[in-house]
């Protein structure tokens, strides 16, 4: 696997741009006076499928050979990624398989089942689903779409970071929340090359934190769990191509506690009056949590994803000071 470069981010912005337009770069007052901070928020929440993901199904799936066309595509995921696929799938025509967890949110299983995606539900977390998923592929030898071992689908993740240079080329810090870290990948790879001092800093969860732990000591650990209600930052494992990325170019890492998350959420309904689910928020609660290191700087607030099912919205406004969603 081989790093994208810049010029194939910018190849993957005009593969897409037909469905994919810039989404907004926001200062919210309310936000400002909350935090304290000179905070932006890059809207992702605001794409077709509610998520920054479908700039990278979008890139890799309009790129298929014709024989993969042929074969059909099959992927795991939590939900954004899936949607991500299932849709590109649906535009070009290609069968689509996402492997899904047990229990995994009923909205985003939904709007895959509305995208033409078959869904296939069992396993107890995502890298459960990944596995069967990897062996479906095996057996029926249909394109298998990695969620983070894809330099395509990098490249079209990346396209958000073009726009958040272009508009903000001045950024000091850039918080945004990692699980496979195709995300965080797309602005280091942006950030780097336009030879940009912009920070990028991650978030991750406490309760799915093997990519911190990897990225603290140097050594790729597998988590024994991924209890987070941030499905898309719940993952068991790190991979090998953003891992490798992220390693090197990460400046800094935040990790939150299942009700910091939530107050994450509470703080974007709030003050920016977006609904966003637990890693799309995940960004805002980590800039709360470490305002006093950021007070004075330009800091952009990735929301990754509006994608919050009715369940966990009603525990996240609800008595949260014990249990979970």
């Amino acid at each position: 696997m081989t790093q994208p470069t810049l010029a194939d981010v910018y190849e993957a912005r005009a593969r897409i741009s037909d469905i994919i337009k810039p989404t907004p770069l926001l200062r919210h007052p309310l936000l400002a006076k909350e935090t304290g901070l000179d905070l932006w928020v890059k809207h992702e929440n605001h794409n077709p499928t509610g998520a920054f993901k479908v700039r990278g199904g979008l890139n890799l799936v309009r790129s298929l050979s014709a024989e993969d066309r042929r074969r059909g595509v099959v992927t795991a995921s939590t939900g954004n990624h899936g949607q991500s696929i299932a849709m590109a799938s649906q535009l070009e025509g290609i069968g689509c398989t996402v492997f899904v967890p047990e229990g995994n949110n009923p909205e985003k299983n939904a709007a895959m089942r509305a995208l033409g995606a078959t869904v296939d539900e069992g396993g107890r977390d995502f890298d459960d689903a990944r596995e069967r998923c990897e062996e479906a592929g095996r057996l029926t030898g249909a394109r298998y779409v990695h969620s983070a071992n894809e330099p395509l689908l990098l490249a079209g993740v990346a396209t958000y970071a073009l726009e958040i240079f272009e508009d903000l080329p001045d950024a000091d810090v850039i918080v945004v929340a990692v699980g496979g870290g195709s995300g965080a990948c797309g602005i280091c790879i942006v950030r780097s090359a336009l030879g940009a001092a912009t920070r990028v800093v991650a978030v991750q969860a406490e309760q799915a934190d093997a990519f911190a732990r990897s990225f603290r000591t140097g050594t790729r650990v597998v988590g024994e769990r991924a209890a987070t209600f941030a499905e898309g930052m719940a993952t068991r494992i790190t991979f090998d191509l953003t891992f490798g990325i992220l390693q090197r170019e990460l400046d800094d890492l935040v990790v939150l506690s299942e009700q910091e998350l939530a107050g994450g959420v509470r703080l974007a309904l709030r003050a920016t009056h977006n609904l966003a689910e637990g890693a799309g928020a995940a960004s805002l609660a980590a800039a709360m949590k470490r305002r006093a290191d950021l007070a004075g700087q330009r800091v952009v607030c990735v929301m990754s994803g509006g994608n919050l099912d009715a369940a966990k919205l009603r525990w996240v406004l609800g008595p949260t000071g014990e249990g979970a969603p």
